[in-house]
């Protein structure tokens, strides 16, 4: 790998030397490393392009890597990627893509990652995306995200849309069964006239299912965001959608939820707040010797931590 391939690695997935764990790199559409350890297997679809995640029951406080880099203008790449966590197994996912463009072709990720959680799991699932490279081809990520959940499992996302990508739309489906819980916290900063689409659909089947989402977005010059949230609870149950946005310049962000109780024991919330930078926060800042710009890029910094 190249120097711009170890700093797509560094940025999305932590990685700087030597993996600790399992791991499969795909780059520019073709998997080109893998790592499997005792208790986590990897395995290359036969059918389509993608690879199947066995991580074995009772597994312990195990990472593995599944990072994408694209550094090629005029890729178009879809994965299918198949994680089965076994029961009551312990393990963190650590993905994301990057992609760096300096062609004036469009370069475009999707990555359809479905999980079966099995009884007793717990799995932290991270995602983040970036994008590099001063050609005018647009750099597109569309991740899908599906979850199905067994009892007493839960699952813990953590995603980051750092910088750079063009246009990207993140959907996440889950059903979740007896006594789950699905925790979710996105962070997306757009610029330019950059866009960015999250979708969030929840079934809360079985008694005591819990789910809680916390986005936090901001927009600023003529980028657009959009946060959809649904979620529907069938069963005595938690549910609480919170989108918290700072819009800048012409930045646009729209949040339209969907809350659907069908039992009386169903208690939804969802909160939204939207707003421009606070001034007596900026002025705060510049009493203490921050020009105007520095003040408010360490505002945005607070509230995407």
């Amino acid at each position: 790998m190249n120097n711009t391939d170890l700093k797509l690695l560094k940025e999305i997935a932590g990685i700087n030397g030597k993996i600790n764990g399992a791991y499969n790199i795909r780059r520019n559409g073709k998997g080109i490393e893998r790592h499997v350890t005792d208790n986590i297997n990897i395995v290359t679809k036969k059918d389509k392009p993608g690879i199947d995640i066995h991580v074995k029951e009772n597994t312990q406080n195990e990472t593995v890597y599944i990072p994408v880099i694209i550094t090629n203008g005029g890729i178009d790449d879809t994965v299918y990627n198949d994680f089965y966590i076994g029961k009551n197994a312990k393990v963190t996912i650590i993905a994301g893509c990057g992609i760096h463009n300096s062609t004036n072709q469009n370069s475009r990720h999707e990555g359809i990652h479905t999980f079966y959680l099995e009884e007793g799991s717990q799995t932290k699932y991270v995602e983040k995306h970036y994008g590099t490279g001063e050609g005018t081809g647009d750099k597109v990520l569309n991740p899908i995200t599906k979850i199905y959940s067994k009892k007493g499992s839960n699952m813990e996302i953590e995603t980051v849309q750092i910088k750079g990508v063009d246009s990207s739309i993140r959907e996440t489906k889950a059903v979740l069964e007896e006594q789950t819980t699905l925790s979710v916290s996105e962070k997306i900063m757009t610029h330019g006239k950059q866009y960015a689409k999250t979708i969030f659909d929840v079934e809360l089947n079985g008694t005591n299912a819990r789910t809680h989402v916390v986005s936090r977005a901001v927009a600023v010059e003529d980028s657009v965001q959009e946060f959809e949230s649904r979620v529907e609870g069938n069963n005595l149950g938690y549910g609480h959608v919170e989108c918290d946005a700072i819009i800048k310049d012409n930045g646009r962000v729209t949040a339209i939820p969907a809350i659907i109780a069908n039992n009386v024991e169903a208690n939804l919330i969802h909160e939204a707040t939207i707003g421009k930078i606070a001034g007596e926060q900026l002025l705060k800042l510049m009493t203490l010797g921050l020009n105007e710009k520095k003040a408010e890029e360490q505002i945005i910094s607070g509230f995407l931590k």
